[in-house]
């Protein structure tokens, strides 16, 4: 094979592997059953994976365990003990190391604080104190993006193929976005579509399931979420309860969309920023 044809070989192989993990949580996701996923010697396959990915093995396993422990606990009661083990952790006493280190608090405050319908009036009011609404013309964007089915909540691993592709093309590091086409709360889990791409203004290399999806120039009501993408309905929330009603706009007919502006790759769940845009109606 030519050299591009080697790299995006390696692409695919590496997208099985992040394929295999985001599906295999709970199960043995040691190096040799991994490397034997991609078809790659165990013996590089360390080096491999952490070249195409920017992120060891063991760190992106630890990290998705994490949030998938911390989306549990924003949605269910399930025993603490429980989501521990869920998450690879022999005792709660390290699984509460490992969280504290990466979202801030321990999982038993942030079962309280991640509680997506406030509790109280006062709490409300917090909420609410903690986003400012900005509008502004969105200039569009040209993503190479990937279609994304299911819950929200595991998108990661789409854009983990995209930025596999990018690496696998050699194409710059962008910034990404997500689009989001459903309300989580009103549709049924496996029918939630979303598009999770990345910033190109390249021709995209030809592939089965990476392609062109644009956001228009348009007018946004947008917020900036600081914390766990566990936590983003919060924003979605303020948006389109507390701030759009009272407004004097109109949601337009796009659906909402985010910017990643920290990589979670290398920022702590508790310092990720994240952009939630708002398409509207008519002019500033």
């Amino acid at each position: 094979m030519t050299k591009p044809e080697t790299r995006m070989d390696y692409g695919r192989r590496i997208a099985r592997v992040t394929d295999h993990i985001a599906g295999n949580l709970d199960g043995d996701l040691n190096v040799e059953r991994l490397a034997e996923v991609a078809f790659f010697s165990p013996f590089h396959f360390h080096r491999i994976y952490r070249e195409a990915t920017g992120e060891t093995l063991a760190d992106t396993v630890r990290r998705l365990r994490l949030h998938r422990a911390a989306v549990e606990l924003t949605r269910d009661e399930t025993a603490l003990e429980r989501v521990a083990k869920r998450a690879g952790y022999g005792t709660l006493a390290a699984f509460s190391r490992a969280f504290v280190s990466d979202y801030g608090v321990p999982p038993g405050a942030y079962r309280l604080r991640g509680k997506l319908l406030p509790p109280n009036p006062k709490k409300a009011n917090e909420m609410k104190a903690n986003y400012r609404v900005e509008i502004a013309p969105f200039a569009g964007a040209r993503l190479a993006a990937i279609e994304h089915r299911g819950d929200y909540q595991k998108i990661g691993n789409s854009f983990a193929k995209v930025q596999i592709f990018f690496a696998a093309n050699e194409l710059p590091a962008s910034r990404s976005f997500g689009i989001y086409f459903d309300d989580p709360e009103s549709v049924p889990e496996k029918k939630l579509r979303a598009e999770a791409g990345l910033i190109t203004d390249v021709k995209i290399p030809a592939h089965e399931k990476i392609r062109e999806v644009k956001i228009p120039s348009m007018l946004c009501a947008s917020v900036l979420h600081k914390g766990p993408y566990a936590e983003l309905e919060r924003a979605y929330r303020h948006l389109f309860r507390d701030w759009l009603p009272t407004s004097r706009y109109e949601a337009a007919d796009f659906s909402c969309f985010e910017e990643y502006l920290s990589d979670p790759r290398e920022t702590p769940p508790a310092g990720l920023l994240t952009r939630v845009h708002l398409p509207l109606n008519g002019d500033l």
